[in-house]
This record gives C-alpha cells, structure tokens and sequence, in this order.
C-alpha cells in the first residue's frame, strides 16, 4: 500500500496533567503515515483525487491547539480517528511527540497505528 506522510507537524497545545502544564502552551511533533491508494491522483494528476496532505495538516492542528487533554495517549487516538473518519484513510501511523518532556531526553511520546476496520469495533 502506498503511504502519505507528515513529518515533524508542530502544534502547541495544552497537555498534561500536572498544573503547570495546565497553564502554558507545550509543544507537540506529529510524524504521520497514512495508507492510500495512490495511483488514481497519479493517473488523472488531478489535486481532487490526492489524500490532501495540507487538510489533514489544518484540521490536525485546528483540532490540537483547541484541545485540552490530559495524556498524549488520549490525543493520540483522536488524531487517529479524526484522521481515518474524515479523511477515508484506511490505516494510520501516528507518532507523537512532547519534547522537552524529560530532562536529557530530547523527545517522549507514544507511537500509534489504526485502521478503519478496527475502528469501527
């Protein structure tokens, strides 16, 4: 299957469950990777036919920066979901991470993959 990327979508949000984190922006890194199909959009060379990469970045970030999740596990499934949902992507890697989270770390975090037949379960 062929795959649609972002690399390195920075979005700040508020996350986390201690005060502090409550009260201040952070930011977060998605490295996505969605199957599709796509020699339809290389057959026809048509915008319309391509899983639109720079849509799934706007609603990505609209949905992140209006979020307040405590866990990035929590954010990380309803990227997910927004993403096969809306997008009709048939499975989804998600990688995402909180840098700075941990001291001498450059980045922690949670990498995901969902398909649309397990999200229907």
């Amino acid at each position: 299957m062929d795959k649609v990327f972002i690399e390195g979508l920075q979005v700040d949000a508020l996350i986390g469950i201690y005060d502090w984190e409550r009260r201040i922006r952070q930011p977060l890194v998605f490295d996505i990777e969605m199957a599709f199909d796509n020699r339809i959009p290389a057959a026809s060379d048509a915008i319309g036919d391509t899983l639109n990469y720079k849509a799934v970045s706007k609603r990505i970030i609209a949905y992140v920066s209006q979020s307040g999740f405590g866990l990035v596990e929590t954010l990380a499934e309803r990227v997910a979901a927004i993403i096969l949902e809306e997008f009709g992507v048939r499975h989804v890697r998600l990688k995402l991470s909180k840098p700075g989270a941990v001291r001498g770390a450059r980045a922690v975090g949670v990498m995901i993959e969902r398909s649309a037949a397990t999200l229907q379960q």
